[in-house]
């Protein structure tokens, strides 16, 4: 119990100190403690001293450092949460907004949206997301149920398809939408802003809410169908429920930053090896060490080497490795 409580609490301090880090360094200028909490004094009305106005350092932390924070934490924890939520609902260690077509999907719609502005980005990608995660279910779907291996295949099909339907929107644009809609789909945060920010606050905290609230209910999921029914859940509206939140939350993500790949397979599986499995836990763990992990990333793409690696290329060189270091460190039952 104690135990728990510590790692409880490091759920909190570890993403709090983080954002404090990342605040004060930087690629074009590092700064002190003392000049950050100056800075946050002058914000919130506690100093008057106007002369820090003057110089740009005002604006580089709170009109791109901090913007780009709060969205990289905003995306870790809705990639990391969507994994887990899914892996409690098919009961896989395997599955993940990608390998069900999802982040795909999203990332086709988002694309559309780009190269012809007929809705908005977000909606676009949402719309493409659900239609990507049916139709993996419906082409997984006979005999009245569905496997969670033909599933799993079906995803990998479906998210193969929107891959190449999204080469084709490469094709047919011009330079320069092309470049813009290249570096998005390697996953970038240096385009974050505060109107990235407002457009994804509201459906990932949406979402994140409705996971927080029914957390406990995961558990059942991950039982099976017949210990949910046991206990008067109707296991089908839950994984519908579940899967829609999921969807709704990894299209937000990825229609704000990209496609980032292999984060919402991975975090689940650090949080189930500190806090186990219980999901009334590892559901605050996957935002947490989510949005944490994915802003320690953020931080090495931008101030380690003299250019800026997009993110998403960084968790896919870093993630595979990691992986399979869990995986052989864990003995992940596959067959589960």
């Amino acid at each position: 119990m104690i135990n728990t409580i510590k790692k409880g609490s490091l759920l909190i301090i570890v993403p709090l100190l983080l954002i404090i880090v990342s605040l004060i360094i930087g690629s074009s200028q590092n700064i002190s403690l003392g000049e950050l909490f100056h800075h946050i004094a002058l914000e919130t009305g506690l100093s008057t001293d106007q002369a820090l106005l003057q110089g740009s350092l005002h604006t580089i932390l709170w009109q791109v450092r901090l913007p780009r924070i709060i969205l990289t934490f905003l995306v870790g924890a809705s990639l990391a949460s969507a994994g887990g939520v899914l892996q409690a609902v098919f009961r896989n260690p395997i599955v993940d907004p990608f390998t069900l077509g999802i982040s795909s999907g999203s990332a086709f719609g988002a694309a559309l949206a780009m190269l012809f502005p007929v809705m908005a980005v977000n909606v676009s990608a949402f719309i493409f997301g659900v239609a990507a995660v049916g139709i993996t279910y419906l082409v997984s779907y006979a005999g009245a149920k569905t496997s969670i291996v033909s599933m799993v295949l079906a995803g990998m099909i479906v998210s193969g398809v929107f891959t190449a339907l999204l080469t084709v929107l490469q094709y047919l644009s011009d330079p320069y939408k092309l470049q813009a809609i290249v570096q998005w789909t390697m996953g970038n945060l240096h385009t974050a802003s505060w109107q990235k920010v407002y457009t994804a606050l509201f459906p990932i905290l949406a979402g994140l809410l409705i996971i927080i609230i029914f957390r406990w209910k995961l558990n059942l999921l991950a039982l099976g169908d017949h210990e949910a029914m046991a206990v008067g859940v109707n296991p089908f509206v839950l994984k519908l429920v579940f899967m829609a939140v999921a969807t709704m939350i990894t299209a937000s993500a990825v229609a704000a930053v990209g496609v980032i790949s292999l984060f919402g397979l991975i975090v689940p599986h650090i949080s189930r090896m500190i806090f186990g499995p219980n999901n009334k836990i590892t559901v605050w763990a996957n935002i947490s060490i989510g949005g944490t992990f994915l802003l320690l990333i953020d931080d090495f793409s931008r101030t380690v080497l003299p250019f800026e690696i997009p993110i998403g290329v960084f968790t896919m060189i870093i993630g595979a490795p990691v992986f399979i270091y869990l995986m052989r460190r864990n003995a992940i039952n596959w067959n589960s």
